[in-house]
């Protein structure tokens, strides 16, 4: 229940204050005041998207403040989700900036628009005549059923399984899809994988047949040269090198025991006659490894050519580079095994949740099956209370041809509001008038059966006057008793029906109109129950009338 409405610079109110009673509180004013206006504030304690424009002055910032009582409605176990304090005061605070930054605090916890629009939903229900109009659409239909059904639990459940199977056929159309194009490529990438394997590459093996081809071909000049090297080394006519640096070595040990340089000399000769020698010995073996293998020579460039290919084919550089697409080729044909076994798996989880969904919705069809006589009952009991005594209305449930969102069933409203008239569809049959009493009758049941602090009525009463203006006032207060009722109204019957009665109005006292509210004394409300009969001045008889509809709605 509000207990405490706070609206600063938000459109033409610059601050307004408001404490509704327990039960129906009444607000009128003459049009523009900003009744409408009041609304768009609350709509944003509720979370609806706010605008700069809306702000009274453009420097300040706009705060929005209501406090309820929550005490009885079971909202802890939301709060608790919401990760919020649970008070049974509950402190709702919306502010909008100059530069447009929205902020919103519930129980001065820093909350998104999600959570408000959560706990909102808990809280108020606002009805206007937009809301009216929806009455003609399926969904809005089926949702007053389930309301009265009270099968938001199974509704909840439902809407989650239904979701989930959606996601898993999604999931399964994809792996099918994923499925049939890797069948397309499979043959193609088989065939090139095999090709692959079948050349058994190594990591480095272009560059070491490529440097093997380069020895190859070159072999009889590299072993003639080698040859000469020896020769030179080693033996010819020419003096060869090993064998005259022995003797120069040999001179020089002789000279040693005239000087130490001799011997220095000598030593160091030594040396390079055995260093000499070895590399000698290592060119000799080097030559005797070189062979001209024409064999050889053919298998290398075969080898290079099959590699050449392939990198050509691949689009490669090197042979690492084919091993990395041979890799790729391997985890594509390998893919539709690990395919067929994810299919296999979605496709059994697809049919567990649908059997799910379809348990869950024939709970749904029993519960609104049961649901539908006693709301048709209370409401053709209720139709002569607003002047509709020849009303008829039917519910019509048929079994949808496949699972939608709201389950296995489509309800359709039937309305008729004259005798001997069949029912028919309410988008076809009922006036603005109609529409808006069969909705208040409607909210009125539905009353009965939610949990919900606060109804605000936005001119519902339209279409409405004289007898039956009466009647719907009786209806909302007796709404009244059993929840906090605010109604925006502009039928004299209707206002002098509330438990409090406020007024708005428009102040041109300053440079700039403002909107403002006050609760009406019962001498003042006698004036504006007469003007809204006759207009202003009030004359007798209208001050009259609005003291017999004040002491008959009291």
């Amino acid at each position: 229940m509000l207990t405490h409405l706070l609206i600063k610079n938000y459109a033409l109110i610059r601050e307004l204050e408001l404490m509704p009673n327990r039960e129906l509180n009444v607000i009128t004013g003459e049009t523009g005041a900003g009744k409408s206006i009041m609304l768009g504030a609350i709509g944003l304690l509720l979370g609806n998207r706010a605008d700069t424009k809306a702000l009274f002055d453009q420097t300040e910032k706009c705060i929005i403040e209501g406090t309820f009582e929550v005490a009885g409605y079971d909202m802890a176990e939301l709060f608790e989700e919401a990760e919020i304090d649970y008070d049974d005061t509950c402190l709702i605070r919306r502010e909008i900036s100059p530069s447009g930054k929205s902020r919103t605090f519930i129980n001065d916890t820093p909350v998104n628009l999600d959570v408000l629009r959560r706990v909102g939903a808990q809280l108020m229900d606002i009805h206007s005549q937009h809301d009216t109009l929806q009455l003609g659409s399926a969904a809005f239909q089926i949702g007053i059923v389930d309301n009265y059904a009270q099968n938001k639990a199974h509704r909840q459940a439902y809407t989650q399984t239904f979701t989930a199977w959606k996601q898993a056929e999604t999931r399964l159309k994809s792996l099918r899809d994923q499925a049939a194009q890797a069948q397309k490529e499979s043959d193609y990438n088989q065939f090139l994988l095999d090709e692959l394997l079948a050349a058994k590459l190594a990591p480095n093996e272009q560059t070491e047949l490529e440097q093997e081809q380069n020895l190859l071909e070159n072999a009889e000049d590299i072993k003639l040269k080698l040859q000469q090297a020896i020769a030179y080394l080693t033996e010819g006519e020419d003096a060869p090198v090993v064998p005259r640096l022995k003797i120069v070595q040999q001179l020089l040990d002789k000279l040693g025991h005239f000087s130490e340089n001799y011997r220095t000399l000598a030593q160091r000769l030594q040396a390079c006659f055995a260093e000499a020698r070895d590399i000698a010995d290592e060119i000799e073996g080097e030559e005797q490894s070189i062979e001209v293998d024409n064999e050889r020579i053919a298998f290398v460039q075969e080898r290079l050519d099959l590699i050449y290919h392939l990198q050509k084919k691949h689009g490669a550089n090197s042979t690492k580079e084919l091993l990395d697409i041979q890799a790729e080729l391997e985890q594509k044909v390998g893919l539709l095994l690990s395919l067929d076994e994810d299919i296999s798996e979605a496709e059994k989880q697809t049919q567990t949740l649908q059997k799910q969904a379809i348990n869950i919705a024939q709970t749904l069809t029993e519960t609104r099956t049961a649901a539908i006589e006693p709301i048709e009952t209370e409401l053709k009991n209720l139709f002569r209370e607003v002047g509709m005594p020849n009303a008829t209305i039917k519910i019509k449930l048929e079994v949808a041809a496949s699972l939608t969102p709201n389950g296995a069933d489509m309800v359709t409203f039937l309305f008729s509001a004259n005798k001997g008239v069949a029912p028919q569809e309410l988008k076809n049959v009922a006036s603005g008038g109609e529409f808006s009493r069969l909705m208040l009758l409607i909210k009125y049941i539905l009353a009965g059966k939610t949990a919900l602090p606060t109804i605000i009525f936005d001119e519902i009463d339209t279409g409405i006057s004289g007898e039956i203006a009466i009647k719907v006032g009786g209806i909302m207060q007796q709404m009244g008793k059993k929840h906090q009722i605010i109604a925006i109204t502009h039928l004299p019957q209707i206002a002098a029906r509330g438990k409090a009665h406020y007024y708005v109005y428009k102040d041109n006292s300053g440079e700039k109109t403002v909107s403002k509210i006050r609760q009406l004394k019962p001498s003042e409300q006698i004036v504006e129950i007469a003007q809204m009969i006759s207009g202003e001045p009030p004359s007798p008889a209208s001050l009259d009338h609005a003291r017999e509809l004040l002491e008959m709605s009291h």
